[in-house]
């Protein structure tokens, strides 16, 4: 089974400078984690950004769909941050023949108490077992990209109830 990881930044790459939240969107931890992790299949990983979510934009999200569809890879996993991820599974919901599934982190993953390590590893596995299609992974959750909202007073992902996601 051919697996890609393409990264774009998040708070799951942040490195924090001080007590007042100056931060830089660092090196993928994706690698690290998987190491840790003695993860022993090939997996390639991209970076494709290296941005904070609420940084990216169109033509963000366009280069994220020509990686994803460029990619030999039919199994893609993409490190994101959580604030915008569901703008940009939706936009990936055109790419056709492929199982996408976003996945980041509420904590760096560098930090300790970071939820990056376990969201990446449930990431990867539910990546190689769903049909085709665009998800999320997160708070121990698989979410359909087109029925998933981030609940941003609980810094959660759930489910958009049935009636508010009609047309």
């Amino acid at each position: 089974m051919t697996l890609a990881i393409l990264t774009t930044g998040g708070t799951i790459d942040k490195i924090y400078f001080d007590a007042k939240g100056g931060y830089a969107v660092g090196d993928p931890m994706v690698r690290q984690i998987l190491a840790n992790a003695r993860m022993t299949d090939p997996v390639t990983v991209v970076e494709v950004l290296r941005k904070d979510s609420l940084e990216i934009g169109p033509a963000d999200r366009a280069a994220i769909v020509t990686a994803v569809e460029g990619c030999e890879a039919t199994r893609v996993v993409i490190t994101h941050g959580t604030d915008t991820m569901v703008e940009s599974a939706r936009v990936l919901e055109a790419v056709a023949g492929k199982t996408i599934v976003l996945t980041g982190a509420l904590q760096p993953g560098r930090f300790v108490d970071s939820d990056a390590a376990f969201n990446l590893g449930m990431a990867v596995g539910v990546a190689q077992v769903l049909a085709a299609g665009v998800y999320i992974v997160a708070n121990g959750r698989v979410f359909a990209a087109a029925a998933v909202r981030k609940n941003v007073a609980l810094n959660r992902f759930e489910d958009i109830p049935a009636a508010a996601s009609s047309p």
